[in-house]
């Protein structure tokens, strides 16, 4: 009997409504700090130190820097740091930092050449964290685009639940046919390791400590305690890394669902899609596996299987006609329509599922197999692993 293949998969489309409908935690849970009186709304809470990196991002530095200067939490100051741009990036900053509402809150500054051994994002980082006062530090990516409550539901959220790290998970922007195609299928690929929010948040065991790199808010004290971005440095997915140097320290991480509060677009074409996710998942999936040596160098080689759970079955369809696998055409059509209005996306996209799985695959095999070799914003990376290290030897790649 194989009606226990799509008995499986109904089972799955049940476990994917059930997450959606009780996910937790909400940032929307965190009312913001109440108003200073005395003083301009959300007043009342610490100096927040916002720091951006920014290598090569005129299309979407203004944007980013408008929302997080619209926020109703007044004591911050925004940092940009800016990593070498030749598009214009640290220009348009500039013109922000003069303009009424930059002035005396938004900084420019302009990152010295990056070290041997370190990977681009942390180094700038790093030296935002130099130039900060604040007693709470927020690393931010360009390409967010932040709710005026979101910072102040953040340090609400930090406070309340007496952690030293909160990130918050947003919403992702998807505008071309590829995008629509390849990100949802990602995301899936990437909760149904990590599950429930709740089953990370505080968690002691290492390998299941997560973070969301494009929004982590962070007390100064416990940034400093655990050697800031400079123990990461050689990391490509340096926020999971950060998290899991969090448990390490026996320090508190706190992830929350801000969807209604910031959104990201990572990609805006194919080849950044294929370029941004072949960076990261051969070196970032094995850190959610266990510290064994074996497995975490299997794991790249293995990790683009799950993907024939989508692609197979159509496929035997198509061939056989199979009842079975007609069936569970029927019950995928079903979970891949949950998925997409999730991540609302239009749903006609539901009836590519095949490709996008097989894009997926695609990535997946191409990450592993490049191993050490990583270009990314007109860097090009080769990472050395050695003992159970990476040291990354960065060089400019001739675009």
């Amino acid at each position: 009997m194989t009606w226990w293949i799509p008995a499986g998969y109904a089972l799955f489309l049940v476990l994917v409504v059930y997450r959606n409908w009780t996910r937790r935690p909400q940032l929307a849970d965190y009312p913001p700090l109440p108003s200073d009186p005395a003083g301009p709304p959300g007043a009342a809470g610490p100096l927040v130190s916002v720091i951006v990196p920014a290598r090569d991002e005129a299309a979407n530095i203004e944007p980013c820097v408008r929302s997080i200067l619209t926020t109703s939490y007044a004591p911050l100051e925004l940092i940009v740091v800016d990593d070498g741009s030749s598009d214009g990036t640290a220009e348009i900053v500039e013109r922000l930092a003069v303009a009424p509402e930059g002035a005396g809150r938004l900084r420019l500054v302009r990152g010295a050449e990056l070290p041997a051994g370190w990977f681009g994002k942390q180094w700038a980082l790093v030296q935002g964290y130099r130039a900060a006062r604040g007693e709470l530090l927020l690393f931010a990516d360009a390409d967010t685009r932040h709710h005026p409550e979101l910072v102040a539901r953040a340090v609400r959220a930090l406070g309340t639940e007496d952690a030293a790290f909160v990130s918050v998970v947003g919403r992702q922007e998807m505008a071309t046919f590829w995008e629509r195609l390849i990100q949802p299928h990602m995301f899936l690929a990437l909760a149904s390791r990590v599950g429930d929010l709740r089953r990370v948040n505080r968690t002691r065991v290492e390998w299941d400590a997560i973070a969301n790199g494009q929004f982590i808010l962070t007390t100064r004290a416990a940034y400093a305690a655990v050697g800031t971005h400079e123990t990461v440095r050689q990391s490509v997915v340096e926020d999971m890394a950060l998290a899991q140097a969090y448990v390490r320290h026996h320090l508190d991480i706190f992830l929350t669902h801000g969807e209604q509060y910031m959104s990201t677009r990572m990609y805006r074409d194919l080849s950044g899609i294929v370029a941004g996710w072949t960076k990261n998942l051969a070196t970032g999936v094995p850190l959610a596996f266990p510290p064994s040596r074996l497995v975490r160098r299997v794991v790249p080689y293995v990790m683009w299987l799950p993907a024939l759970a989508w692609i197979l079955p159509p496929l035997l369809w198509a061939l056989f006609g199979w009842q079975w696998a007609a069936a569970t055409t029927a019950i995928s059509l079903a979970i891949w329509l949950v998925v997409y209005r999730i991540a609302e996306a239009p749903l006609r996209y539901v009836l590519l599922y095949p490709l996008g799985a097989a894009m997926v695959a695609y990535i997946m095999i191409r990450s592993a197999w490049r191993g050490g070799n990583i270009e990314w914003r007109g860097r090009r990376y080769s990472v050395v692993r050695e003992a159970g290290r990476a040291t990354p030897h960065a060089s400019k790649t001739g675009g």
